[in-house]
């Protein structure tokens, strides 16, 4: 059965969003990649392996501002 989650290192997500690995350990990490969201460390190590499809999704989304959900399902950006 195959997986439909593609695990990557730093190195490969590089590649793919043209930041630099250095750049998403030390400035991405923790700040725009969330742990269980956008990475994980498999097995409880201190390996990480980031998220594509997570990662794919989110680098669309606007980070300006607040971001307030409505109940009609639109946003306000406060």
């Amino acid at each position: 059965m195959k997986s439909a989650t593609t695990y990557l290192t730093s190195s490969e997500l590089s590649a793919l969003i043209k930041y630099d690995s250095r750049t998403i350990r030390e400035q991405l990490k923790d700040r725009v990649l969330l742990e269980g969201v956008h990475y994980i460390r498999p097995f409880g190590g201190r390996k990480i392996l980031y998220l594509w499809e997570a990662i794919e999704r989110d680098m669309s989304k606007p980070t300006w501002g607040l971001v307030i959900p409505m109940a009609n399902g639109g946003h306000a950006h406060g």
